[in-house]
């Protein structure tokens, strides 16, 4: 009795001891596996959408601040100064930002110091401003009625004079003869140096040149652009995947219209938005 005893207690303990055999293990492994793909399976589109609209977003919130941007600066362009060309696939806007502007006294009022602007006078090179104090650099320049074609164009200075600088004052004077064209209205615009926003679809880059001294015949490709002295450029967005910039001109019924298409693509996200800006050409 006392070895059966024994001889029990050790099955006992061998049968305690006793692990997985293989093929429970195979068993456990390829279920687990089955319920991890399906679960995979599950979330793996949801995540994958969710990832994809945040790049979206992304993408249309850089897209958006840039195309504002380009449209505050056009807003406050000079009248009849925004110019376009193309280069290839390249698309590329000039126009002249406006800094101040304001009348000028056309004609001899009540008082003895009245300043009128006299443009049949050549050495007439100073005027009365009317209404508020204004200051002016030497880096300014003053332009009277922009018409954008040959003898009244702000590119090849037909109408457009050197300021000198003045601080709070009620009187402006330029370098230069007087201007070829009277302004209908009597009004004068401080400007500075021109601004173009080039598609460098080379580069899939949108910038924003500044800096360079104006041209005559606008800079034909961005080449050109990077080659002329003093100019700067800084990036306004990247990953672009198409870019076109086009511009109706203006007529008595309406304004000019700048249209911007852009595209930009990240991973398997892409956003293409459109702006179109209104151009006022009334110099």
């Amino acid at each position: 009795m006392l070895n059966s005893s024994r001889s029990l207690q050790s099955q006992v303990r061998i049968s305690k001891n006793h692990g997985f055999t293989l093929v429970e293990l195979v068993v456990v492994i390829t279920i687990v596996g089955i319920l991890a793909g399906g679960v995979a399976l599950f979330i793996g589109r949801p995540t994958q959408s969710f990832f994809d609209t945040e790049r979206r977003a992304d993408l249309s919130d850089r897209a958006d601040t840039a195309l504002r941007r380009i449209a505050r600066d056009i807003r406050n362009a000079l009248p009849n100064s925004v110019r376009i060309t193309t280069s290839g696939t390249d698309s590329l806007l000039e126009f002249t930002p406006v800094i101040n502007a304001g009348r000028y006294r056309a004609e001899v009022g009540t008082s003895l110091a009245d300043n009128p602007l006299d443009f049949s006078n050549p050495a007439d090179t100073s005027f009365n401003v009317l209404g508020s104090a204004m200051s002016v650099s030497s880096n300014d320049s003053l332009v009277i009625y922009n018409l954008g074609i040959a003898g009244a164009d702000v590119y090849e200075s037909s109408n457009r004079r050197a300021l000198n600088s003045a601080t709070n004052s009620n009187t402006l004077s330029f370098t230069g003869s007087s201007f070829p064209l009277t302004s209908p209205s009597s009004r004068f615009y401080v400007v500075s140096t021109p601004v173009t926003y080039a598609c460098d679809m080379t580069n899939r880059v949108l910038w924003r040149y500044q800096g360079y001294a104006f041209q005559a015949t606008q800079p034909a490709s961005i080449v050109v652009l990077d080659g002329l002295p003093s100019i700067q450029r800084h990036q306004l967005a990247n990953n672009l995947a198409s870019c076109q910039i086009t511009y109706t001109s203006g007529i008595l019924q309406r304004s000019g219209i700048v249209s911007i298409n852009i595209s930009m693509i990240e991973d398997s996200a892409q956003i293409t938005l459109m702006h179109q800006i209104n151009v006022a050409n009334s110099p």
